[in-house]
């Protein structure tokens, strides 16, 4: 297993309507701060020349061509909601890259519904240039992915239910309003992670902003970023006012880890 440097980048630190939203007119919509241009949700992991995609939101060109990476290796699906798997036909480009079909992997219902949904990426024609490769594997348990442990960490997400991931000393987790005990004892020891905060109201399936910190308390990592911001979070504005260790995230956002530390 490799100890090397990796980086986890933010592409999107939106919620499912993106910000500015159409046709809104408040002072975020209208901010002129780059931090509150906010895509759809996703994150790409990189190690030793390898791209780990987490999810294909909708607005997965625009950050390809924003971020400027020209290849994806793996894709990690949290869930299905249309924010995060819409952007899937745009992986076609990253197999004219490679020349290879491209791995992605989720839970058992998630790759199920994947296949369903997407039924002309998987059926059994003869296949075209118009289509990903993508080869599907239902997974549940912590695997290995060039070198490095992820480990798929369960969430409740309203009614459902969706996958964190943990890399080394960093996790990713988006889309949830409640962690298992069992899913916290996978979260100890982190130095970085990656939580879902929607905004400052309560919401029927993602944590809040004042729930987000409280859980982020208990977690404990030695930073945390808020992602999955509405047009509710000015990132200038009300980022003064969050504890110590704790931030909003921003599309672009760039860290780079060791099993040490965390910058960015």
């Amino acid at each position: 297993m490799t100890n090397s440097p990796f980086t986890l980048t933010l592409l999107g630190t939106g919620t499912s309507t993106g910000v500015p939203v159409i046709g809104c007119n408040c002072s975020v919509c209208r901010s002129d701060d780059p931090r509150n241009r906010r895509t759809r949700c996703s994150a790409l992991w990189s190690w030793e020349g390898h791209h780990i995609l987490v999810d294909t939101a909708t607005d997965l060109r625009q950050q390809a061509l924003r971020q400027g990476f020209t290849r994806v290796d793996a894709v990690l699906i949290t869930h299905t909601h249309a924010d995060h798997i819409h952007g899937i036909d745009d992986l076609r480009t990253f197999n004219f890259t490679s020349g290879a079909a491209i791995p992605l992997y989720g839970s058992t219902s998630v790759t199920t519904a994947i296949r369903r949904t997407f039924r002309y990426i998987f059926h059994d024609e003869p296949e075209s240039g118009y289509r990903p490769r993508l080869e599907t594997h239902s997974i549940d348990t912590p695997f290995s992915l060039f070198g490095r442990t992820v480990i798929p960490v369960p969430l409740q997400h309203g009614g459902g239910h969706c996958f964190g991931y943990r890399i080394g000393n960093a996790a990713y987790l988006t889309d949830c309003n409640g962690i298992s005990d069992d899913s916290f004892s996978l979260l100890e020891g982190l130095d970085l992670v990656v939580l879902d905060a929607l905004r400052f109201k309560p919401h029927q399936t993602h944590f809040n902003i004042p729930q987000a910190i409280e859980v982020a308390k208990k977690i404990a990592a030695k930073r945390t970023l808020l992602t999955h911001l509405s047009h509710d979070v000015d990132h200038a504005y009300h980022g003064e006012k969050l504890p110590k260790g704790i931030e909003f995230a921003f599309d672009g956002q760039t860290i780079v880890l060791s099993e040490r530390d965390v910058t960015s």
